[in-house]
């Protein structure tokens, strides 16, 4: 139990550090806030509304205070372009981030298994080494490239999906799902290729356990003994890297929610720093954060529920 409530206090302690930290950005950025925002025709009388708007006259700390008090309400200000609330604009876009970050994990953990677990089985043979060259490949390639490079020819060469574009799921689940999968794919297949190399070394120590050895005495099958005995204890940093990683694919979105047309909250957040809002850009960064940091304390308590071991030591 006081393990639990010290990560809980280091996981609020760390967002307000974040917290603190995307608010003093705007701080340090050269030159006047409003004339940021308004651009350099704006005239003195509407940079004083906007500094008045914003409350930039008052000294920092009172105003990270007022602004730390609404976000702890769930109210994160509201855009200067458009008027819509931040919390509003964020949970319009967050079902399409939800969606490709959701399919992206399923995708890279579903070929991620059966080749890490294949591979584990039969070390160092030609099948271990051809996925070993893989993994390796995918890893070097930036996202954005591989997004190009599916884009063109799974979409534009075989026509499988649609290269761009985003259709609601409670218009058409069926298009919704092919606008989904290419970019899921694109982030999905550098994550794979971790995942697989990770299971793959783990997997091959726990074959080596007097355990492993018991099951195949009692004339149990291959398979029964790879994907029963064999994947639940080799599992344990797979789920923590797939926790951790959740941060990496949010920041993958971005890149690839502007390369696909996708409406989400990465391709929200390139819109408010080419338009310059600020607020709105304050906002998504302290969402993501807090996300980040949510799911990966969800990992840390999920650990005693994948190894029993974890549960006995803690105990």
């Amino acid at each position: 139990m006081r393990s639990r409530l010290t990560k809980l206090a280091t996981a609020l302690i760390t967002l307000f550090i974040v917290s603190l930290a995307v608010y003093s950005l705007q701080e340090l950025l050269p030159g006047d806030p409003a004339v940021a925002i308004l651009g350099e025709q704006a005239t003195p009388e509407t940079i004083a509304a906007v500094r008045a708007d914003l409350a930039l006259d008052d000294p920092f700390l009172v105003r990270y205070a007022n602004w730390l008090g609404d976000a702890l309400q769930f109210d994160l200000g509201r855009s200067y372009r458009t008027g819509a609330p931040v919390v509003e604009e964020i949970a319009n876009r967050l079902p399409v981030t939800l969606e490709l970050l959701l399919l992206a994990q399923l995708v890279a953990l579903a070929l991620a298994i059966p080749l890490g677990t294949f591979a584990a089985y039969r070390a160092r043979s030609r099948f271990d080494r051809l996925t070993t060259g893989a993994a390796f490949g995918l890893v070097s390639v930036p996202e954005f490239v591989l997004g190009v490079l599916l884009m063109y020819y799974l979409a534009l060469g075989l026509g499988l999906f649609p290269p761009t574009g985003w259709v609601p799921f409670t218009e058409s689940p069926i298009e919704n799902l092919s606008h989904a999968l290419l970019p899921a794919l694109t982030m999905a297949l550098p994550v794979m290729a971790v995942y697989q190399r990770l299971l793959r070394s783990d997997m091959t120590a726990t074959l080596q356990e007097d355990f492993v050895t018991m099951a195949q005495s009692k004339g149990l099958s291959t398979p029964y003994i790879l994907f029963r005995h064999a994947l639940r204890p080799s599992s344990f940093s797979l789920i923590t890297l797939a926790g951790m990683n959740t941060g990496r694919l949010i920041g993958g979105s971005v890149i690839v929610e502007v390369l696909f047309a996708a409406p989400g909250i990465g391709q929200l957040m390139v819109q408010s720093i080419v338009q310059r809002d600020f607020i709105m850009l304050q906002g998504t960064v302290i969402f993501v954060a807090a996300a980040y940091i949510l799911i990966n304390s969800l990992v840390d308590l999920a650990y005693g529920f994948i190894d029993p071991r974890v549960r006995y030591q803690g105990a």
